[in-house]
This record gives C-alpha cells, sequence and structure tokens, in this order.
C-alpha cells in the first residue's frame, strides 16, 4: 500500500475486519507501553500514591543527581513509573498519538521513536543541566533543575506524537508541528521544569531528523494564515502571563491587577497588522518584522546588562524585564518564521510603465468584455501582473529579471494589435527592460517589428462545442467515467465558487491545499492559477460530489469574451481532485462541463496549452533547455507531459502559442525571468537543488 506515493511498511496496511487480536497485532508497542505502565504502577503503588512520596523514589527515578551517583539503571526504571495518580491519565491520553504512529508507519518505527527520544530526552536534559551549572552557576533555575529527579515516558511519548504530526497530511502537518512547538517552547519559558526540558529535546530531535515541518513549501495561503495565527498566540500569552503565576528559567512571577504596558503595546501592534498579514501585504510583514527585531534586541539588552553587573541574577530582576526576556525568546522564534516565509508578501508595485495613470484591473475587464480576448486573457487579470496603457489597447506584463513579460495578447481592437506591440516594445526599451511577449497568438507574432523572432512554446487544445457528442468508440472512455459516475452516485454542479455554501468551499480550499502542501517547490504562477483566483465571480467552478457529501474533484473556468457579444468560450485552469475520491473523476468533469457549456451556447473549450512540453527546433538555444530542466523538474509534481497526453481523450484541435523576442541574445535573460515568473516563491536553495542556474535580482 502507498500513502501520498511512498510506500508504506508491510505492518502499516490496515486490517480488513476488526478484533482483539488484530488490533494487538497491529498495535503492540502502544499495548506493550500500556501495560508496562499499569503494572510498574501496581508494583510500585504509584498508580493510588504519589511515587515522589515513596523510598523507592531515589532509587528508580532518573535525572542528573542519580547519574551523578552511578545510578544507570534510571533511565528504564523511571520511565514507565508516574509522579502523581492523575499523571496516569495524561499518559494514556497520550498513548493515543503513539498508537496513531504506529498504525500508520508500523511498530518497528514506533518502537525506535519511543525508546531513542525517551534515552535521548533524559541524557541530553541531564547533560544540558550540567552544563549550564558549570557556565552558569548564579542562575538558581538551573540549579534547582540540576537537583531534581523525574519519573515517566513523556519524553518518548512526545517524540512519537512528533513523529506522528509528520505523517498527517498537508496543510495540518505545518499546522500541528507549530502547535506544539508553541505548547513546548512556552511551558518551557514560562513553567519550566525538568520534565518540560525533556519535552523539548524530544520533540527538537524528531524535528532535526524528521524534517517534516516545511514552512516554506507551503501555499501563499498557508504561509501567511500561519504568521497570522502565531502572531495571535504570541499576543495571547503575552496577556495571559500577565495574570497567571510563572516559575521557569526566568524567574518567578505573581499575577498583575493593572494591564501591562508592554501588553497593551502588543495588542495595538497586532490588530494593526493581523488582516495585512493575512492578506499577504508587505507593510505588515515588514512591521511585524521590526517589532520582532526590537522585542528580541530588548530581552538581549537586559541580559547583556545582567551579565555585565556580576552582582544580580534574574530572579533579581522585575517582572517586566524577566517578562521581556522570556517573550523575547518567543519573538526571536516569530522572526525566524517571518524570514522564512518573506516571499508570501508582495511589496508594493513598482512604477508603471507608460507616463500616466496605469489602467486597473476594472479596467482590463472592461477591455476584455468589450473587445473579446484570446483563451489565455483572463490570466492577465490576475495579481501580480501591471498593465500599460496603449493607443491600441492594454498590455499586461510582469518584471523578472529585466525582463518586461509580456502576458499572451493585447488587449483591446485587433486592428489596433500592431501599434500595441510597438508601444509595449518602446516603453519596455525606453525602461532598461528586454520587452518580449509570451504566449502570443499568430497575430500578435505577425505584429512584431522587422527582425524580430519566436518559438512555438506551447500548443493550445480547443475542443468545440456545436454539435457535440459523446458518441462512437472515440468517446468511450468518457461515456464510461460519466456511467460509473450515474451508478455510485456522483453528482456534476457548474456553479460560481461565491455562491457555494461555506462546508463546499472548506471542502475545495483542503483539496487544493492538500495537493500543494506536499511540494517540494512552491505553487506555480503566471499561467497557472489558484483557488483565489477562481474565487472571482466571473470564473466558473465544476465540482464532482460523492453520494455521502464530500468532494472528489473540481475544475475552475476561466471565461473568453467575444467582441460585444459576452462569453464565447471557457479555459480550463484548475484540476483538483481527492485521493481516495472517485478515479475517473477528471474525466467525468470534463465531460460533463462540456456539456454544460454546450447547452449555454459556448462555441469552445480550451483545455490550456501544456506547458514545457513542446517538442523546440535544435536552434532553439536557452528557451528549450530550460523548458526541459524544468519539465524533468515538475513532471512529478504537476504532471504536465501525462496531462498533455490525458487531454487527448477529448481530440482537440490544436492552436499554436508563440514567444516573440527581439534576438537569440536575449533568450538566456528571458529564460530566468520565465522561471521567475513561474516559481516565485522558489529560493536560491530551491533553484539549486532543482539544477536551476537562476541567479535573482532587484529588477
Amino acid at each position: 500500500m502507498t500513502v501520498d506515493g511512498q510506500a508504506l511498511p508491510e505492518e502499516a496496511v490496515a486490517p480488513q475486519r476488526g478484533g482483539p487480536l488484530r488490533l494487538i497485532r497491529r498495535l503492540p508497542v502502544s499495548i506493550l507501553i500500556l501495560v508496562a505502565l499499569l503494572l510498574a504502577g501496581l508494583a510500585t503503588g504509584a498508580l493510588w500514591s504519589p511515587f515522589q512520596n515513596s523510598p523507592l523514589w531515589d532509587v528508580l527515578a532518573y535525572g542528573l543527581p542519580a547519574l551523578q551517583e552511578g545510578r544507570w539503571w534510571t533511565p528504564l526504571t523511571g520511565t514507565f513509573l508516574a509522579a502523581q495518580p492523575l499523571g496516569y491519565l495524561l499518559l494514556v491520553a497520550c498513548l493515543l498519538g503513539v498508537a496513531y504512529l504506529e498504525w500508520h508507519r508500523g511498530w518497528r518505527v514506533t518502537a525506535a521513536w519511543f525508546a531513542g527520544g525517551q534515552l535521548f530526552a533524559v541524557l541530553a536534559t541531564a547533560g544540558l543541566l550540567w552544563l549550564l551549572t558549570v557556565l552558569t552557576p548564579a542562575w538558581p533555575w538551573v540549579q534547582h533543575q540540576a537537583t531534581a529527579l523525574d519519573v515517566g515516558p513523556s519524553g518518548g511519548l512526545l517524540a512519537c506524537i512528533a513523529a506522528a504530526v509528520g505523517v498527517l497530511p498537508a496543510p495540518w502537518r505545518n499546522r500541528a508541528w507549530l502547535t506544539l512547538l508553541a505548547y513546548i517552547f512556552i511551558t518551557l519559558l514560562f513553567w519550566g521544569g525538568i520534565a518540560d526540558l525533556e519535552h523539548a529535546a524530544a520533540v527538537v530531535l524528531v524535528l532535526g531528523v524528521d524534517r517534516s515541518l516545511t514552512l516554506r513549501s507551503g501555499t501563499v495561503r498557508e504561509q501567511r494564515l500561519l504568521a497570522f495565527w502565531v502572531l495571535i498566540v504570541l499576543v495571547a500569552i503575552s496577556t495571559i502571563v500577565d495574570y497567571v503565576p510563572t516559575s521557569g528559567p526566568f524567574g518567578d512571577t505573581v499575577p498583575s491587577e493593572t494591564l501591562g504596558w508592554s501588553v497593551l503595546i502588543d495588542l495595538g501592534v497586532s490588530v494593526l497588522v493581523l488582516n495585512g498579514l493575512r492578506r499577504g501585504r508587505r507593510w505588515a510583514w515588514l512591521l511585524s518584522l521590526l517589532y520582532a527585531v526590537l522585542n528580541v534586541l530588548l530581552g538581549a539588552v537586559i541580559v547583556l546588562a545582567l551579565r555585565l553587573s556580576m552582582e544580580k541574577d534574574l530572579e533579581d530582576l522585575g517582572l517586566n524585564a524577566r517578562m521581556a526576556v522570556a517573550t523575547g525568546v518567543l519573538w526571536a522564534l516569530f522572526l525566524i518564521m517571518l524570514l522564512i516565509t518573506r516571499r508570501a508578501f508582495r511589496w508594493r508595485r513598482r512604477p508603471p510603465l507608460g507616463s500616466g495613470p496605469a489602467p486597473t484591473r476594472d479596467d482590463v475587464i472592461t477591455a476584455l468584455q468589450r473587445h473579446g480576448g484570446g483563451t489565455l486573457s483572463w490570466m492577465t487579470t490576475w495579481e501580480p501582473n501591471e498593465y500599460l496603457r496603449t493607443s491600441g489597447g492594454i498590455v499586461a506584463y510582469q518584471r523578472h529579471n529585466g525582463v518586461a513579460l509580456a502576458l499572451a495578447d493585447p488587449i483591446g481592437d485587433p486592428s489596433d494589435r500592431a501599434a500595441a506591440v510597438a508601444e509595449f516594445i518602446d516603453r519596455a526599451e525606453r525602461a532598461g527592460l528586454t520587452p518580449c511577449f509570451f504566449s502570443a497568438d499568430d497575430d500578435t507574432r505577425a505584429a512584431g517589428p522587422e527582425g524580430w523572432q519566436s518559438l512555438v512554446i506551447a500548443d493550445d487544445t480547443i475542443v468545440d462545442l456545436p454539435g457535440l457528442e459523446f458518441t462512437g468508440k472515440r468517446w468511450g472512455a468518457i461515456r464510461t467515467a460519466a456511467n460509473r459516475a450515474q451508478r455510485e452516485g456522483v453528482t456534476f454542479t457548474v456553479t460560481r465558487l461565491a455562491d457555494e455554501r461555506w462546508g463546499v468551499r472548506a471542502q475545495l480550499q483542503a483539496i487544493s491545499d492538500l495537493w500543494v502542501g506536499d511540494k517540494d517547490l512552491p505553487e506555480m504562477r503566471f499561467t497557472l492559477g489558484t483557488l483565489a483566483e477562481a474565487q472571482d465571480p466571473h470564473v466558473r467552478v465544476a465540482i464532482a460530489t460523492a453520494a455521502n457529501g464530500d468532494v472528489d474533484g473540481f475544475l475552475s473556468w476561466l471565461p473568453v469574451y467575444g467582441p460585444e457579444d459576452g462569453v464565447r468560450g471557457w479555459t480550463l485552469d484548475l484540476m483538483r481532485r481527492r485521493p481516495d475520491g472517485f478515479p475517473p473523476v477528471m474525466e467525468y468533469l470534463i465531460g460533463m462541463s462540456a456539456a454544460a457549456f454546450r447547452d449555454e451556447g459556448a462555441e469552445f473549450l480550451s483545455l490550456s496549452g501544456a506547458p514545457l512540453t513542446h517538442d523546440y527546433p535544435p536552434d532553439a538555444g536557452a528557451i528549450a533547455a530550460l523548458s526541459e530542466r524544468l519539465s524533468d523538474l515538475l513532471e512529478p509534481v504537476y504532471g504536465f507531459r501525462s496531462l498533455h497526453r490525458f487531454k487527448e481523450k477529448f481530440h482537440p484541435r490544436y492552436e499554436t502559442l508563440h514567444l516573440v523576442y527581439r534576438e537569440a541574445v536575449d533568450l538566456p535573460r528571458i529564460s530566468v525571468a520565465l522561471t521567475q515568473a513561474f516559481l516565485p516563491g522558489a529560493t536560491l536553495r530551491q533553484y539549486a537543488a532543482a539544477g536551476l542556474d537562476i541567479i535573482r535580482r532587484d529588477d
């Protein structure tokens, strides 16, 4: 069996039928831990009386004193005991995380994480405390913890829970990781005992070995939401600890009777930036970054002043100072997160190429509805496109690597195409940019200045709708999918996303996040949209719903306007499916969409030209090399070649799309610009790992 493309061990394959014996075979480690806890509790009386008051405490409990005195057996004997009877309930609850890991990864992996995590937590904590007693002999908290003993398997249990988090599907994996890390660091900083140190050691071990926390590869939306929620948690903790007594590494605190000035500032800043972070505004990211840096510096200055005084320790500091040091650590973690996810937040746009006010998105939509456009024209309405108004219409473009990369064709009267092309080229060259047109049709190619060159970069797949009937042998796969859907109770809906109820929208978001979250590269953009673009009321969404109400898959369709006569066709953009849903859901959705749009009077469907799948001539140079390397890299992720073959099931006709450029010497620069346009969130490290020689520079 495989999950997310990875083979599971044989013992991790779920049994088809239940039963106690099968459960024992499936979860032997979890059951053995539970039995060992109960037997040890019965043998020592720890099940009904506090074990820390028992004469066996000093003999069986582990910790730095036990190891210094030669009680080497304590990491084993102390593992299956609890200091308080109530602790057994908490340990049994934590065993659910162990069982989840064992259910999905098998008993060998679970046993390794439990034993390794527990031993590492005990020994690493003892080693760290010994080192701190040598380096910071005046730190009361360290001296107290260095003499403390502990019992319980919480280190191993937390290691298994952290490993189980790595099994969760995206985007819940990152969310669960941040929740677990928040718990670990908050309890350590504000209520830090020896057990909290052990928990932190175990979780950090899994984090370093498993490497399943991947903030940078999540969707842009997910990165923004995580920053949003982490800031809320930070401010909530800052407020709570002002009213709850704490006893952590930075000293004891007592509840405050009034709201502290630092809490008021935190609340004010968070109210100012929270919505901006959620919406991906760069100013909100920058303000959050600066405020995090100030909090980190404040804590660092206090610690530095304390070290320079040589006469005080943390216990002598005031309440506000101790809290500033503790929360400074949390702000440092938030600062690291902001830096990792920085590309999810946009700078303000650069000045437009034209001298007058740049057209707005509404202007572009109005021009499309008046003059019509090609199959890719609606993509010009997406962010982060910029617009140039010319005497012949509007040109949408992006700037990357010193290239003005025009997307599709100029929007306007077809008779003014040559003027629009010439004016865009002139404006771009005056701004010191290299102009080119990507995915242009034959008319734009012909409108280029004398001497300009072109390459065919994609074949748009067009399905004509008038008279379309799914009859005959050639349409057998589509009929089979429709008949199977009818038998299994799968229903089809073509709608607008904003008109759907919240439950359906949430399922679509979950399917999309699941599809994107496990990719090693960020979402592709430029000519590939996201669910954010599908929310536009002009865009239609086709949904396949199972008999139980689960969404099995969905498509988004972009409008193609004709001159003065409304929508004349639809272009396929998003294709998303639930991994365990209706198998032929894509064939079903496209076939049913074609029939629905045919009945509405549409002329055609464009199944889009799959990027990076065209066969280039021998003289294509850098563009061909880049296309081949990107295609090899992205094929396992996006499946462009297999997608191109899939679309052949609908027997389309083809229309060529071109890259129009000045001369061959521009191609290396254009190839870098295209890479940055398609993968705007990728880092230099990701480019290097992919074997792409990309140099990022400010345009």
